[in-house]
């Protein structure tokens, strides 16, 4: 929802320490990784769908989940605020991790409050929304305005605990929000009440049960689109947008007086939605931007053209496919994927020479990624593009005839292709926070996932170059084994039949025969496997479309090899780099060459079976 000012904070605080110790009781694998594999990032569910603990979809009736039937606590909490509630989780976020800056676009949030409860936190960690910064201190509760780009970075070593529930708000939740302040904004005497937990008290709670509409009302419509129109950057194409728009509300009102709901007028409704999107594409919408950094075409999908008319399959997988702007994504062929194949020249009109580092995951790819960010013209979308690509429907293992990350040439259909395009347009940035122009731009990404999808990344980007970095494997396995061990970075931590630690990284086609193996082999297959595909797929490009740089060499001459490779992928470079690179975001701890030999026992006994896979990589190196 849209606020007034970045945060507010409610005149109610809580028993963070209760709070705490009850969640604590709960077993640990009820939570989850991160549904798009972020790091650092996992969730409780509390309420969802139909109680179902394994539920990500945002509409149909919620329920409260086991998990929260087991914490009257918290339930009280929920009660106290006087709401009725939508999807609710506990978010927890481990030490040196972030939530990546993101805007909340989903049809779900555009009219629910994100209320946020701290149980367990430092003075650390910030809390960033627009030109606004908080820390959210144990027990208070806050609101905040989820259209504007937010993060969350947790700098320490602990971790952080919230619950965060959503909410359309009831009449205790907006006496609350009426008196609550802003930060630094001065109300005399005002302080939060403090809720002491009732023992023996069962809780009473509204819950969702109609969230999304089967044909939405011509008054939503309108009230959608003035919305996203106030907020759009002014263009020379705005004002016929206006009128295109204008003219759909009033063809959707009249259909809307003549079948309101029924069935039988569906076939017109999506006839509107697909002759007014296309024209709204010919009118140049996909190019035009909001105030929140947003693309105005993603946001009409999400908020209108993926929600106005229920005729997909099912309720609930619109509302999933919603989260990304499915409509936005399935009709932006006819915009993007015919001009990669008929530019004049055959050049890509939008992707000049994308360029994407791939490597088996720990090998120094985030330092390398954000080294080069930094030369002027190159943009990128500031993070891991995990959300982006899983997030098209059928690319994440388990969709489709997908079991591992591996993609292929095939799976770059012409809709997945324009999805993926259009994701990343509407996120890249470059060192200034500036978006990219009506120019082709210079992209720079990096996944270890994409080691997997070399093939398919080449299809979707014809233009597409790849620096391969190449490290000491011996080091490699060792910060893997460190990984696995942390939890950190689990990605697919309920894999069917899985024995052992909750997967981490990348997942590979043959993870199914590491099961119950000892961690030191699950890793070096995990690399091997990663470096063969890799390698095979690299090796089957054109030689002038992939360049590879060793980790080692990079280190100990970072002007020397980083001029190397802006001259490879022609990125200007306008700053001089001393003697040693600044430790990248993802260090775990103070970097050594010889760390690996903490876990020599493990490492050692594996080095000959990877002496092949080693050899070949010496020799993409040159």
């Amino acid at each position: 929802m849209k606020l007034q000012v970045p945060f507010v904070q409610l005149p109610i605080s809580f028993d963070a320490a209760a709070l705490a110790a009850e969640v604590s009781r709960i077993d640990e694998t009820t939570w989850r990784s991160h549904p798009d594999g972020i790091p650092g990032n996992s969730a409780l569910t509390l309420i969802t769908t139909g109680g179902d603990p394994d539920s990500d979809e945002l509409s149909g009736p919620m329920r409260p989940t086991p998990a929260l039937l087991q914490c009257p606590q918290l339930m009280q909490v929920l009660e106290a605020l006087g709401a009725t509630w939508g999807r609710s989780r506990l978010m927890r976020l481990s030490g040196q991790s972030e939530v990546t800056p993101h805007v909340d676009v989903n049809y779900y949030w555009r009219e629910r409050m994100r209320v946020h409860v701290p149980l367990v936190t430092t003075p650390g960690v910030r809390f960033q929304c627009g030109e606004g910064e908080v820390n959210m201190a144990a027990g208070e509760c806050w609101i905040f305005d989820t259209w504007r780009r937010h993060r969350v970075l947790n700098p320490g070593n602990d971790q952080r605990i919230h619950l965060v529930a959503d909410t359309v708000g009831g009449d205790g939740l907006w006496n609350l929000i009426n008196n609550g302040r802003a930060p630094g904004q001065n109300r005399p005497g005002w302080t939060p009440q403090a809720m002491v937990p009732r023992q023996g008290h069962e809780a009473r709670l509204d819950f969702e049960s109609v969230n999304a509409p089967l044909v939405m009302t011509p008054w939503e419509v309108r009230d959608h689109i003035v919305f996203l129109l106030a907020d759009a950057v002014p263009a020379p194409q705005l004002p016929a947008l206006q009128q295109a728009l204008l003219a759909f509300s009033r063809r959707w009102h009249a259909l809307w007086s003549c079948h309101g709901e029924s069935r039988e007028g569906w076939p017109r409704y999506r006839a509107l939605l697909d002759a007014t999107w296309q024209d709204l594409l010919a009118k140049g919408v996909d190019q035009l931007g909001l105030k929140n950094e947003l693309g105005l075409a993603r946001a009409l999908s999400s908020y209108v053209f993926d929600m106005a008319l229920a005729d997909k399959d099912t309720r609930s997988d619109a509302a999933r496919l919603d989260r990304h702007g499915e409509y936005a994504a399935r009709n932006a062929t006819a915009a993007v994927a015919p001009a990669v194949h008929t530019a004049k020249g055959g050049a890509d009109p939008r992707f000049d020479r994308p360029v994407f580092i791939v490597s088996p995951p720990r090998s120094g790819s985030t330092l390398l990624f954000e080294t080069l960010s930094a030369a002027p013209e190159v943009f990128t979308i500031g993070d891991e593009s995990h959300q982006l690509i899983e997030g098209i429907p059928g690319l994440a293992p388990g969709q489709g005839n997908h079991d591992s990350n591996r993609l292929l040439a095939a799976d770059a259909t012409p809709e997945a292709a324009a999805s993926l395009r259009e994701r990343f347009l509407r996120e890249l940035r470059d060192r200034d926070a500036r978006a990219p122009g009506a120019a082709a731009v210079r992209m720079l990404e990096k996944t270890p996932k994409n080691a997997l999808r070399v093939p398919f990344l080449a299809a979707a980007f014809p233009e597409a170059r790849f620096i391969y970095l190449h490290r000491d494997p011996r080091q490699v396995l060792g910060s893997m084994i460190d990984g696995w061990q942390s939890g950190r970075f689990a990605t697919y931590p309920k894999l069917p039949d899985w024995q052992g630690l909750p997967w981490s990284f990348l997942l590979t086609p043959e993870w199914r025969e590491l099961s119950g193996l000892p961690l030191g082999e699950i890793v070096a297959r995990q690399w091997d496997c990663t470096t063969r595909i890799l390698l095979d797929d690299l090796e089957a490009l054109p030689a002038e479309r992939r360049i590879a740089i060793d980790y080692g060499q990079l280190l100990a001459d970072p002007q020397g090899q980083v001029a190397r490779l802006c001259e490879w992928a022609d990125f200007d470079w306008d700053k001089p780099l001393g003697k040693q690179l600044p430790h990248s975001r993802s260090t775990t701890s103070i970097p050594d060459p010889e760390k690996w030999r903490r876990h020599a026992d493990e490492i050692e006994p594996r080095l000959r079976a990877l002496q092949a896979t080693v050899e070949r990589a010496a020799a993409m190196l040159g």
